[in-house]
């Protein structure tokens, strides 16, 4: 058992260094001997775990459709929808593996055959079932089809994100994507859910203290808290 645990860390410090140079240079500049530098392994460890760079962007690629926690429960399925975009924005700015797989996702290279759909894939389906059940719950208006809905929710955050990086080094991402959330939610959800929505900047760091504290969030006594727009 002891080994197999050595194994485990082993292959997710060679992960986590591997994201970092990836973040910072990207899949073509990266290299072989940079990563095996900044994970601390030997030769033999990392190619044990991962024959190539191919190999190892694929890794980190594959990282990323587990890589954010699932968001405690909500009475509202909407908010859990802004939640898990919220959580991931603010992950992006202290979690390397994150933004080292974010980046290999959106690169484009003509030399490598990574499958960089996973972490797209994955997130737009997941998104696709919270914004049905919050469908079969009337929290969406009766015109939005949750399949369109999941697939602009995705998209339009790695738009953002990239937006952010390029002004701010993602600096301001989870002030942008609270407002992305906001101008989203006041066109689909129905009026009862919208005033009930916490979509400030400061929400993915909330929740994840609540996943650090291993529980949800208190439920309001009045049943409904105003539609929440400020910075925190």
């Amino acid at each position: 058992m002891a080994q197999q645990e050595r194994a485990v860390r082993t292959r997710q410090a060679i992960l986590a260094a591997a994201a970092q140079v990836f973040d910072e240079v990207g899949y073509e500049a990266a290299t072989v001997s940079e990563i095996l530098t900044r994970s601390g392994v030997t030769k033999g460890a990392l190619y044990f775990h991962f024959a190539s760079k191919e190999q190892l962007a694929q890794g980190v690629l594959q990282e990323n459709a587990q890589v954010v926690p699932r968001v405690p429960a909500q009475r509202l399925k909407l908010q859990e929808a802004v939640d898990r975009g919220m959580l991931l924005a603010y992950q992006m700015g202290v979690d390397p593996l994150l933004r080292g797989s974010v980046r290999l996702a959106l690169e484009r290279s003509g030399n490598d055959s990574l499958d960089r759909k996973i972490p797209f894939e994955a997130w737009t389906r997941e998104s696709e079932l919270l914004l049905e059940q919050a469908r079969l719950a009337g929290e969406l208006q009766p015109h939005v089809d949750t399949e369109e809905l999941a697939g602009v929710f995705v998209g339009a955050f790695a738009g953002v994100q990239l937006m952010s990086q390029a002004l701010t080094d993602r600096q301001d991402l989870c002030e942008r994507i609270a407002v992305l959330y906001r101008v989203l939610m006041s066109g689909v959800a129905v009026p009862s859910a919208l005033v009930q929505l916490d979509v400030t900047a400061g929400r993915g760091a909330r929740v994840q203290a609540l996943i650090d504290q291993g529980r949800q969030e208190p439920a309001d006594p009045h049943g409904q808290r105003p539609f929440l727009v400020g910075r925190g």
